[in-house]
């Protein structure tokens, strides 16, 4: 088998949006001769996506990674470039490719409302032909993991948020998908629902090895489930590797807050920039490549009367709201 699961070359998708003149004759002339732009959603994103890979998706809202999952989906088809996925096309071959994966959407649910929770996956189970065996062998690890029990013969519309997200990731996991796209999954949900879907995440990539496309919001979920991150911003594929890598080219930046006793005067020393200082507080950043976290917190104690202080390295989510910050630059 060969190891590359998903592979994107190129990958373009525009759509023609109508647009809309202001005022009744705006309108009149809008209606008679339509005038339409063309947007770009994704624009030559290239990428490979390996067997048993857990993999974070980030960017804005409108970056495109929603319309990325519909590529891979078979939803959409691109204006240009390629996409595969298992060796098929997902959109000329879309019952196929329907078949072989797996996708959870926030807030959206494949569950039928007013059935038990037990009688969706029993439907669902002859939709994909799930022979008996692995049904059970798979309804037992999502009770064990998912605590399938505690809810199992509700009606789905009287499960709360977290209830429904943990039966629809179950139901996205149980005809075993080679690759499942799970699309702001732990929106809305409160901490211990977010814990208990993180860890069967990271317990199902690790057990059975199938692939996981996450697009999120919460870098949270990625810091602790997906050691890969792409980062697409205004359709463009800005970053794709490894935490660790993008923590090494992005997150040298220290932070350091000081409490003072007292007033100080302007604190200077090379190579490190004042964010903030008042009477009481100082507050500066450095890049640790070049200048030691010692050597300035020895040459801030002796510049000032400090009382209390605290340093922060750069983390994901740090590093993210810098790039975007920028545009992306």
């Amino acid at each position: 088998m060969p190891s590359c699961l998903i592979e994107a070359e190129d990958l373009t998708r525009e759509y023609r949006v109508a647009e809309n003149p202001e005022g009744f004759l705006g309108g009149l002339r809008g209606f008679l001769k339509p005038q339409y732009r063309r947007v770009q959603a994704l624009v030559d994103a290239s990428f490979r996506i390996d067997h048993g890979e857990a993999v974070g998706y980030i960017g804005l809202n409108g970056a495109g990674k929603s319309t990325t999952i519909k590529l891979l989906c078979g939803i959409l088809a691109p204006t240009r470039g390629r996409v595969t996925v298992a060796g098929i096309d997902p959109h000329r071959r879309r019952m196929e490719n329907a078949r072989r994966i797996g996708l959870v959407v926030g807030q959206r649910t494949q569950l039928w409302w007013d059935l038990p929770v037990r009688e969706s996956f029993h439907m669902l189970r002859r939709i994909y032909q799930v022979p008996e065996a692995v049904y059970r062998a798979n309804l037992s690890l999502f009770h064990d993991l998912l605590d399938l029990g505690r809810f199992w013969n509700t009606p789905v519309r009287l499960l709360s948020l977290g209830q429904r997200m943990r039966a629809d990731l179950a139901a996205a996991f149980l005809h075993d998908p080679p690759i499942v796209y799970l699309d702001e999954l732990t929106i809305g949900l409160d901490v211990l629902a977010k814990a208990a879907i993180r860890e069967f995440l990271k317990e199902i990539n690790r057990v059975r090895g199938v692939t996981l496309l996450m697009a999120t919001h919460d870098l949270r979920d990625l810091a602790l489930t997906c050691p890969r991150v792409l980062m697409i911003h205004r359709g463009r594929i800005l970053y794709d590797g490894t935490q660790e890598e993008l923590l090494d080219r992005y997150g040298q930046e220290v932070q350091v807050a000081a409490d003072l006793e007292q007033a100080a005067s302007p604190f200077a020393f090379p190579g490190v920039r004042v964010l903030r200082q008042d009477d009481r507080r100082l507050e500066i950043a450095f890049d640790r490549r070049s200048v030691p976290l010692a050597t300035v917190t020895a040459a801030l104690t002796a510049a000032c009367r400090v009382r209390d202080l605290s340093v922060r390295e750069a983390d994901l989510e740090s590093i993210v709201h810098r790039l975007y910050g920028g545009e992306g630059s």
